[in-house]
């Protein structure tokens, strides 16, 4: 990692202090909008997409494909990741078994964590028994272990999903930068400056503490960390 990398990363710690308690301080509405608006970009729903975007375009690892199946390999991406999350919350709001589609209490979020684990556990299997890039597998299984992380630690505090979901890309970029003969300086500083920004947005648009935003964050490092050495 560049020294480029680890003021980044000394940035994004930076801007995950700023709020020490935002149930404690007042923001103006602007600031409160803006942090909305990175949450809403930023949600766990639409990362793993982004990446599926970063493998296909970015990092070329489906060159061999023609643009038909990489565009199949993306629908994958947000049925597996986005598609089906989304509308198990819905229906599940819809049915009563949760109170918001926010997600606001633990009890709401044991449901959607435990079927998630199943959508992200077959998104892995596929991934892996159609031989796709030992990069995509990995990501597959890092987010698996993260959801079901983020389930056991759901019984202790309200772990924030968004930082689960962005320590789980800023450790692929690490360990990416480090096994890899590519140069990974510029994603690594990207991920972390959006972590950084993402964790800040939570705690001000959320009712999150730093002790549920940190946590998701190195949760996520983990589950990463694990995958790698499975894959």
């Amino acid at each position: 990692m560049t020294i480029h990398d680890s003021r980044t990363f000394a940035s994004m710690i930076s801007q995950m202090r700023i709020v020490h308690d935002s149930r404690n301080l007042t923001f103006s509405p602007v600031i409160r909008i803006v942090a909305k608006i990175v949450s809403y970009l930023f949600h766990p729903l639409f990362v793993p997409v982004y990446i599926g975007l970063f493998f296909i375009y970015e990092a070329r690892l489906f060159n061999d494909r023609t643009d038909w199946q990489n565009r199949i390999i993306l629908i994958q991406f947000f049925v597996y990741y986005t598609f089906f999350p989304l509308m198990t919350a819905l229906l599940a709001k819809a049915l009563g078994f949760i109170e918001s589609v926010y997600l606001k209490t633990q009890k709401d979020r044991i449901l959607l964590y435990i079927v998630c684990e199943i959508f992200y556990f077959w998104a892995w299997y596929v991934f892996r028994n159609v031989h796709f890039p030992k990069e995509v597998v990995m990501f597959a299984l890092g987010v698996f272990l993260a959801c079901s992380l983020g389930l056991i630690l759901n019984s202790y505090l309200k772990i924030s999903m968004h930082t689960i979901a962005l320590g789980v890309i800023c450790a692929f970029f690490l360990l990416a930068g480090m096994f890899s003969a590519a140069s990974y300086g510029f994603y690594i500083s990207v991920a972390l400056l959006i972590a950084g920004v993402t964790a800040t947005a939570r705690l001000i648009d959320s009712n999150h503490t730093q002790k549920e935003i940190y946590s998701g964050f190195f949760a996520g490092v983990l589950a990463e960390v694990v995958a790698y050495f499975f894959v």
